[in-house]
């Protein structure tokens, strides 16, 4: 019943986008009469997957996020570009991960659906499915109907992505610059963080050095510092992995936000919704905490307001069928279309 309830609103809550924040139509049946297995299909590939890497969710749910925050949810994280691609900006690289389960997801559509649905699509459904699927999290009707960009932007990827030592200002203005709001959106889709895995190198700093001067983070829990320098020894291996939540680490609820309460936040931008003195984060923290129903209704309607982050939609755009590359005929279009401005 409560999934029926997460479901509706979303719905509702994605009509009024598309008269106020969008520019996008973006509707949840928008393939019916053209796939209407998507959902099906990137679930079966999903859950395959899972079998072998249990913090698959987590990591495509982190991809869409990365994608919508540069230039809008146009799959152009997923282009392969060795000069200006996304994958190889400084908050993604040897970090981002989950590609080749994209690709299995659109090569499994293009069997049944060809040149049908797009990159950017796939990560919004294959986000929800994490959340709802893996993770027991919330379902909600996911509105689609984008289209795929042509080009990345890794300059713009290293200067607007959220970090993980961002204070909470640099967070706020994160969000501001894509048009999220910087109060509920904010600790809203933090809360992704309820589930996956991160480096030590995220947060070592904590530990051992947080100001320069061999000091250890104030805000950080003293028994839970201890466990984490005993997962990540000072000048031990950076990419060794803790969870993000160490309560319940694969599943999707409410104990990132009482994590938080007792300073037991992994990350330093995540403790900062909570540890920052003064802040209108903290009174959001401790509703979610104490209801997590909230949690799951705000992050569906944050999750709606993100996927809408200037989509290409109609003729904009393309439907690529390799997500790593745009289509050839886009190529020879662009080519000629260059060669005639240049005559």
């Amino acid at each position: 019943m409560a999934c029926f309830q997460y479901i509706v609103a979303a719905l509702c809550f994605a009509v009024v986008l598309e008269g106020s924040l969008s520019k996008a139509q973006l509707t949840p049946t928008f393939y019916d009469g053209t796939c209407p297995n998507v959902t099906a299909i990137i679930r079966q590939v999903l859950v395959n997957a899972s079998f072998s890497d249990p913090r698959i969710g987590a990591s495509l749910i982190r991809l869409h996020f990365h994608d919508c925050f540069v230039q809008g949810c146009d799959a152009s994280i997923l282009l392969d570009d060795p000069v200006n691609g996304e994958k190889e900006a400084i908050p993604n690289n040897n970090s981002a991960r989950g590609y080749e389960v994209i690709d299995a997801m659109k090569a499994a559509l293009e069997s049944a659906c060809p040149n049908t649905v797009s990159c950017a699509d796939i990560l919004a459904i294959a986000s929800e499915q994490s959340v709802s699927t893996l993770a027991g999290g919330p379902s909600w009707a996911v509105p689609v109907g984008r289209r795929d960009g042509f080009t990345a932007n890794r300059t713009l990827a290293n200067s607007n992505l959220p970090g993980f030592n961002n204070t909470l200002d640099r967070l706020k203005d994160r969000f501001s610059n894509v048009g999220l709001n910087t109060s509920i959106d904010l600790v809203a889709l933090s809360g992704a963080h309820t589930f996956g895995r991160a480096q030590c190198l995220t947060f070592t700093s904590r530990l051992y050095n947080f100001t320069g001067v061999g000091d250890t983070d104030p805000t950080l829990n003293a028994t839970y510092l201890e466990e984490l320098r005993q997962i990540c020894p000072q000048g031990g291996n950076s990419s060794v992995l803790t969870d993000l939540d160490p309560t319940t680490p694969d599943g999707f609820d409410n104990n990132y936000f009482t994590n938080l309460q007792v300073n037991r936040g992994l990350l330093r931008s995540d403790q900062n919704l909570f540890s920052t003195e003064g802040a209108d984060t903290i009174e959001i923290v401790n509703r979610f905490s104490s209801n997590q129903t909230a949690f799951f209704e705000s992050f569906v309607e944050s999750m709606i307001r993100m996927g809408n982050i200037s989509p290409l939609t109609g003729t904009e755009g393309e439907i690529r069928s390799n997500c790593r590359a745009v289509n050839s005929a886009t190529i020879r279009s662009n080519s000629d279309a260059a060669l005639v401005s240049s005559i």
